[in-house]
This record gives structure tokens, sequence and C-alpha cells, in this order.
């Protein structure tokens, strides 16, 4: 199927990102060694911080940001710098690697002294991974603060970057390029957000025309729904850009929202890949594709919303209703997740967390500016998104989702049904959040 897929593309680089449990510990490294050596084509790595080796193992971007809060309150941060430094000296030690770590610990150090240099030193996990690893497959070592570019609005710079990356791929050894961060104009180290290698790898690949973008985690493509709510859910071999963007919006952390964008510009495909099993095809990420055999591709949802709901006779045919109401979110900076809307009412969804403390304030401030009759919150609302390209072939298949839902004692407390047709997405209390999942799955892919 993926040979399949990929047979009609003439160019012949492929980008490989590996996340951080993908290079934790030496014996990671080999894996991945022996993964960019079985196919020539993986011409460029990129690589994300050391992740966790085991369960109470740390992260080193979470080190580090440990660094820089222990530093901010005057404590010492020397055995979180000790931990760093042991993590990365034993791949050297056991791969046997020619590098003088004490170097560049010494300058983790001097940036701590510095009160400008955040950034630079969050990035120093992905810096210090990209170097060993470049060393152990003998490639060229490319730092992303020579060649992502971002202007002074921490915007990528995506010509720049073009310009500044293209010349490397004249080399003939395979190219490592640290992910998650790149530089302003002035030269100085910009990060991305949490997860950012993903579009590190997504860019170089829009850049390289790449053949595919392989990320490669630690788990084997993308499962219909959360394993830790369905034991052993099927896993999805095929998905569209647009199925995933709707997925992860809704709680899907399988790839950084932002890394869709540039492949898909270029209709390069994404291919989520394990790292413990590369023999496992994983999950293909493409443009478009042919009818799903399911309806649904995917299920998956999110807790802690709050839902406004106004009311007022007449509203409908009210100039500028809507906008007002809009106008006082906005006013308390707050993201809408969702608007459904009635004859004489309309509902917004929000993530309870972005107005905790202010959420009877705003309701009210809502009640005085649009003079109606009405404004009540709840906020004990959860919602479970159900995606799938092949809804759209499949008469009523809304209604059979309430009805199933009904079936269930189940009660839906806001329904959006996107114009697209490719997802439906459910407001439920959070009682019932595991429930209408495991629900919808039982019925529809089972």
């Amino acid at each position: 199927m993926m040979k399949k897929l990929l047979s009609g593309r003439s160019t012949v680089i492929k980008v490989c990102k590996f996340g951080g449990s993908s290079v934790a510990n030496a014996a990671q490294f080999r894996k991945i060694k022996d993964i960019v050596n079985k196919d020539n084509e993986r011409k460029i790595i990129v690589a994300s911080a050391c992740g966790k080796a085991y369960k109470e193992d740390h992260k080193v971007t979470d080190l580090l940001y440990l660094c820089e809060a222990h530093k901010k309150y005057g404590m010492s941060y020397d055995d979180i710098l000790s931990l760093i430094e042991t993590k990365h000296q034993d791949i050297i030690d056991e791969l046997d690697l020619h590098f003088n770590l004490k170097e560049e610990m010494d300058k983790i150090r001097d940036l701590l002294k510095k009160s400008s240099a955040s950034d630079e030193l969050i990035s120093r996990g992905e810096y210090l991974s990209s170097r060993l690893l470049s060393i152990y497959l003998d490639a060229e070592f490319v730092d992303a603060k020579d060649v992502i570019c971002f202007d002074y609005d921490g915007k990528l710079d995506i010509e720049s970057t073009k310009e500044k990356f293209l010349p490397y791929l004249e080399t003939q050894k395979k190219i490592v390029v640290p992910g998650f961060y790149g530089s302003l104009p002035n030269g100085v180290i910009k990060t991305m957000s949490r997860g950012g290698s993903d579009i590190t790898g997504s860019l170089l690949a829009n850049i390289a025309d790449a053949k595919v973008y392989e990320n490669w985690t630690d788990v084997s493509g993308i499962y219909v729904c959360d394993p830790r709510i369905i034991k052993d859910p099927k896993r999805i071999d095929i998905i569209t850009y647009d199925e995933l963007r709707e997925m992860s919006y809704m709680g899907a952390n399988v790839l950084h929202d932002e890394a869709i964008f540039p492949v898909k510009e270029k209709d390069i495909p994404i291919n989520i890949r394990n790292t413990n099993e590369p023999d496992n095809e994983g999950t293909m990420i493409v443009s478009t594709a042919d009818q799903a055999s399911m309806p649904i591709t995917g299920i998956t949802g999110k807790k802690n919303f709050a839902v406004v709901t106004v009311v007022k006779s007449n509203s409908s045919s009210e100039v500028g209703f809507l906008k007002k109401a809009l106008e006082v979110f906005e006013h308390y900076n707050i993201p809408i997740v969702l608007v459904t809307t009635g004859i004489d009412s309309f509902s917004v969804i929000i993530d309870k967390n972005d107005i905790d403390t202010a959420i009877y304030e705003l309701a009210n401030n809502i009640k005085i500016k649009l003079d109606c009759e009405d404004v009540s919150v709840y906020d004990g609302l959860s919602l479970v998104c159900v995606v799938g390209r092949g809804m759209k072939s499949k008469l009523g298949m809304s209604g059979k989702i309430f009805s199933l839902l009904g079936d269930n004692s189940i009660n839906i407390r806001t329904i959006s049904q996107g114009a697209d047709e490719i997802s439906i997405i459910v407001g439920v209390e959070e009682k019932d959040f595991t429930n209408t999942i495991s629900s919808i799955y039982k019925e529809f892919v089972l």
C-alpha cells in the first residue's frame, strides 16, 4: 500500500524526523542507524532532544526548563545539569563517540548566567542529540540556527530558509539538523512551541521536494482512538491531512498542528512510523485518498470545556447580535472553540482553562451588552469528535450516532457538523466522555 502511494513521485529524498523517545539512549541511536542505512533515500535527518529512556527518566528539554526555573528563583541547578550531562555522556561512552561534552556543558552554564538567552538554552537538547547523531551516522551536521529562519515577528521565513538550506542538498553525505529552533535575522536563536521538531522536518521536506516525510516515534502509526480508552484499537492505514487536522484540533496528539501545512502545500505524504518496530508500515497521511472502507476514520476528544448559552427573542433578525457577543470574548482574549446556533439562541464553547476565574463575569457582561433574556453557563462539558471522509457517503450517519448515544443513556449537550461532512462534534457531560468514545467505536469500527 505504502509503495503504491509513493510510486508516482520522482524525487529520491526522504526526510526522517526522530522524536525524543527515538534518541533517548544509545540503544535507540543504534536503531536509528539501522533505519537510516537501510534506505539510501533517507538523506535528511531531523532530531528532537533526548527523551525518556524509561518511566522514571527525564526529558532533556524538561530539565533545561527546570534549570531556567531554578535560576529564576535563585536555586541551584547543578544537580539538574549533572543529569543532562550524564544522559549524553552515557550515549558517548556506549557508542564510543569522540565529542567534547564538557565544553558544551560549560557553554550551557554560561547561557544560564545570561538574562536574554532563554530560547538558546532550551534549544540545547536538540543541538546536543543532533551533534551526537551526526557523528554516529558519519553525517554532516547542519545547525538549525544557520538554516531555519524567522522574521522579527516570530514567523517562519520560508524563502530565507530555502535559500540557506538548498546548498546543503548538494553534499553526498546524509544531513542531520536539530529540530525545534532556528534564528532571527540578527542571529539570535528562536525556538518553536513544544513539538516543533515536527515543523522543522516538514519545512525541510517542503524545501527538498521530498518523496515522503517520515516521522519516527514510539507508536506504529495513528490509532482510531486513544489506547487508554479502547484497548488495542485499530491502526489507521491511510488518513487525509484534513481528517488529521480535525483529530489533532480535538486532542489527538500525533503531530504538531503546524507541521501539516508545509508538506500539504507540496502534496508530500507524511508517514508515521515506530523506531522500535521499523518494519511496520505505520500510517500514511496524504492530501486525498480513496473512499474509506469504514465511514469513521478516527474518534478523539477533550475534556474541560465550558459552554455559554445566550437566549433572546427575535435575535435571529437582529443584525450584529452574534458579533456583539463575540466581542466580549475578544475583550477577555478568549479563543472560541465552537459556536452553535438556534433561532433565538446560540452557544459559545470555550476551553475552561482560558477563563476559569472570570467566566461568570464574562456571562454578566454579555447579558448587559446584548440586553438578552438569559445567559447560562455550563462548565462540565467534554467534546468528542468523530472524523471520517467516508461519512458523507453514508446516509444518516449523524442520526445513527445520535440514536446510539441515546440508547446508551448519553445526553448530548451540543452538536456541530462541518460543511465538508468529514467531522461531527458532540458535547457531552464529562462523566459520559469515555462511554461516548467506547460506544461509537464498538458500533462503527469493530
